[in-house]
Parts: structure tokens; C-alpha cells; sequence
């Protein structure tokens, strides 16, 4: 009994050589840093996707729940403009935290969104 004891303790330390005893997550490798672009950022190809995935299910033409329509250029440069649509998006104080019963945009989003805005918010 005693060699099938010894035995196994050796068959348990042998195979514990083949056993990594520690393992080490690359933070890097896991979790890319991508850097957020915001010199290319334009209306069609930034801005509107964003409000068609995120907005226009409540403040489409036809929803225009809260009177608040921004689909098409003109009426939502009507909130660009007057600060509100930059205010609610990034949920400022004071401002309706936009989207409604949804998780904020990502920052890199609300960066691009902000660029667009200081350009002039350009119907491109």
C-alpha cells in the first residue's frame, strides 16, 4: 500500500510539471487601445448612422415624440445650433440625458459628434 501511495504522489507531481502555475492576461492584447478619429468626421458617414441607430426610433418624422424631430439636416441643425442636441447627448445638466432609457454613446461617438459640431456641423 505504501508504494501505491508513493506512486501516486509521483504521478501528481509529475503531472503538475505539465500544469502552468500562473497565467498572465496581456492588458494590450485583450483591450486594443483604437484611438478615436475625429478630423474625418462628417454628417453622412458619422452623424446621421448615429441618429438612425440611436434617435430616430423617438424623434423620427413620424415618432416626434417631446415635438423633437431630427431626422433631416435642417431640423437637426435646428438643435445643433441652439446647444441642445450636444447638451442632451452628452448629459449635461440641464439638458434631458439623451438617449431616453438607453446607456450614454460612447465617448469616442460624442467626441466625433462634438468635432462635427466646431466644424461648423457641415452638411456632408
Amino acid at each position: 500500500m505504501n508504494w501505491i501511495n508513493s506512486c501516486a504522489v509521483l504521478l501528481l507531481l509529475a503531472s503538475l510539471i505539465f500544469v502552468p502555475s500562473c497565467y498572465y492576461d496581456n492588458e494590450e492584447e485583450l483591450y486594443p487601445f483604437v484611438e478615436c478619429d475625429t478630423t474625418a468626421v462628417t454628417y453622412t458617414e458619422t452623424v446621421l448612422p448615429v441618429l438612425e441607430n440611436n434617435c430616430y426610433v423617438c424623434h423620427s418624422a413620424a415618432a416626434n415624440l417631446g415635438g423633437i424631430t431630427l431626422e433631416g439636416y435642417q431640423n437637426l441643425l435646428t438643435y445643433v445650433n441652439s446647444g441642445r442636441f450636444l447638451g442632451a447627448i452628452r448629459r449635461q445638466e440641464g439638458f434631458s440625458p439623451m438617449p431616453q432609457n438607453a446607456s450614454q454613446l460612447p465617448d469616442c461617438t460624442l467626441d466625433q459628434i462634438e468635432a462635427w459640431i466646431n466644424l461648423g456641423a457641415p452638411e456632408n
